[in-house]
């Protein structure tokens, strides 16, 4: 299986590796619950344009969309 992300903004919207081939049998035979998940939060006032895993970790509200993956 070949995959490739796609996105209308790559500035801004980006995935790394945006794209691969899976080999045979790699993905196991239950692909049921395969999924990607996006997850965002705001930032705090005045945080430095540069990514912080703990902004996900604290009281704030993350919001998250699960995308099913469909083979």
């Amino acid at each position: 299986i070949g995959w490739a992300f796609k996105t209308t903004n790559m500035k801004r919207l980006g995935v790394d590796p945006g794209s691969g081939v899976l080999d045979p049998k790699t993905g196991g035979t239950d692909t049921n619950n395969d999924r990607v998940t996006i997850e965002w939060t705001n930032t705090p006032d005045g945080a430095a344009k540069q990514f912080r895993r703990e902004w996900f970790q604290g009281d704030g509200m993350v919001r998250r969309k699960n995308l099913p993956i469909e083979y």
